[in-house]
């Protein structure tokens, strides 16, 4: 195996939190009325933030197709590890900004609707995200 040494630094620049504008402002309701009647969980994000979510899914995706590419060059373990950690961390970064929405709106909405059994439910998808 080639143990080529490549600088650590990310594949795509890191994403961060601070954006002003990443949460955007909400549309809609969390709960909408599908065609048969029943109630629909769906999301409701503006325009912004689905752009703004895509952008970073489009980043991570290309890092990580930049990181298989370290895998058949055959470059040294320890930067392909690297790129995993900056991938990792870009995806977290998208789900951290999901979160922050779906508490501002959608739990919030649904606690004040007095759906408060939405309060484990965010608990069980909090423990998700920090496995």
């Amino acid at each position: 195996m080639d143990h080529q040494s490549h600088p650590k630094e990310p594949l795509e620049p890191s994403v961060t939190l601070s954006d002003e504008n990443a949460t955007g402002q909400q549309a809609a309701a969390c709960h909408a009325e599908g065609s048969d009647g029943k109630h629909v969980r769906k999301s409701h994000h503006s325009q912004e933030m689905k752009s703004n979510l895509i952008s970073r899914l489009n980043r991570v995706e290309g890092q990580i197709r930049g990181i298989k590419g370290l895998i058949e060059k055959d470059t040294y373990c320890d930067d392909v590890l690297t790129q995993i950690a900056a991938a990792q961390s870009a995806l977290n970064s998208v789900g951290k900004l999901l979160l922050e929405g779906h508490m501002k709106s959608c739990i919030v909405e649904r606690i004040q609707a007095g759906e408060h059994e939405v309060v484990d439910e965010l608990l069980v998808t909090v423990r998700k995200l920090m496995k």
